[in-house]
């Protein structure tokens, strides 16, 4: 009896010390942190250095808690499934994915780890999630809803230059939302009685056939949908309406920092430092089919002055008083 007491006892202890030893592997565990975005290191940087913020207001260390794994597709979209996949090899915690495209890679590649998006602007219509409230599966976060802004973008439009009557919009195809975008966009040309071209963009060497066309169709504006391969194209496009003194109108306020005109969208940098709250809520055990989808809560009219001045364009004083943030 007492030897079958003390072979207990020895089992006991061995179970104890083996629960502890676990826990403090759990406990000093670096968690993973995967990264899909189409676009540039420089272009994403002012998000990846928003969401980093974020986490560190949360409590986490980057190389102490976590480890960030990220992964740009540099515009080539094709790179997308790849990407995801080296993640998924990985073995990261949790992947962030900021548009509809690298969201759909994320999507294909795991079903099991979970995946926060960050921009999408239609994500139930897309096959991301189930609804807002419900998303089900292994994807939650935040959607963007930039298209339905659409009427919103033509309406400043038409308050910077009230003659306005031919608008040329360009996206990227193979971004998903750029459909939305045109779709939406349409209907508000109709309601506002603009004259409406869209145009794809799906190559770089497109963009320049683009703007030729838009100035070939006497276009008196644009409206710029970001997004696929427009993430690694900032620069050129905003030079490009400048060269052609074509007043533009961006879904990402990035264009404006950037010199263009101005922008009315939901803050992307705000967006990812919402993301960071679900990266905390998922890494301390909530499940993405449990979390809902969250909405923008910040929207900013961002107006570039100095972009004005270059292509002989005066802001109204009504429009300057509404902006958020005016770049002199």
């Amino acid at each position: 009896m007492r030897q079958s007491l003390r072979v207990l006892f020895a089992f006991i202890l061995a179970l104890s010390a083996g629960a502890a030893i676990a826990e403090a592997q759990q406990v000093g565990k670096i968690r993973r942190i995967g990264l899909l975005v189409s676009a540039s290191p420089a272009a994403a940087a002012p998000f990846i250095n928003a969401m980093g913020q974020s986490l560190s207001e949360l409590g986490y260390q980057d190389g102490k808690d976590i480890a960030i794994e990220s992964r740009f597709a540099e515009g080539n979209l094709n790179r997308l499934p790849e990407l995801a996949s080296e993640l998924v090899s990985l073995k990261v915690d949790v992947i962030v994915a900021s548009g509809d495209r690298p969201i759909r890679a994320a999507r294909e590649a795991t079903s099991t780890i979970p995946i926060v998006m960050v921009i999408s602007n239609d994500p139930v219509g897309l096959g991301h999630i189930a609804s807002l409230a419900r998303p089900g599966g292994n994807v939650t976060g935040l959607t963007t809803v930039s298209g339905e802004l659409a009427s919103k973008r033509l309406e400043l439009l038409k308050e910077v230059i009230p003659k306005a009557s031919r608008v040329t919009i360009l996206g990227d195809p193979a971004n998903p939302g750029t459909a939305v975008h045109f779709k939406e966009a349409e209907t508000a040309a109709r309601l506002l009685k603009v004259q409406l071209q869209p145009l794809e963009v799906r190559t770089p060497q497109d963009l320049k056939t683009a703007f030729r066309t838009a100035v070939k169709g006497r276009a008196d504006a644009l409206i710029i949908v970001s997004g696929g391969l427009f993430g690694t194209l900032r620069t050129q496009i905003v030079s490009s309406a400048a060269d052609h003194r074509l007043p533009a109108i961006y879904t990402e306020g990035e264009y404006v920092y950037a010199g263009g005109l101005m922008a009315y969208a939901a803050s992307i940098p705000h967006q990812f430092r919402r993301a960071a709250t679900y990266v905390d809520k998922i890494l301390k055990g909530a499940k993405p089919a449990d979390l809902p989808v969250e909405q923008p809560m910040k929207f900013e009219l961002v107006i570039n002055l100095k972009a004005a001045k270059q292509i002989g364009l005066t802001i109204p004083p009504n429009v300057l008083a509404r902006a958020d943030k005016v770049i002199k």
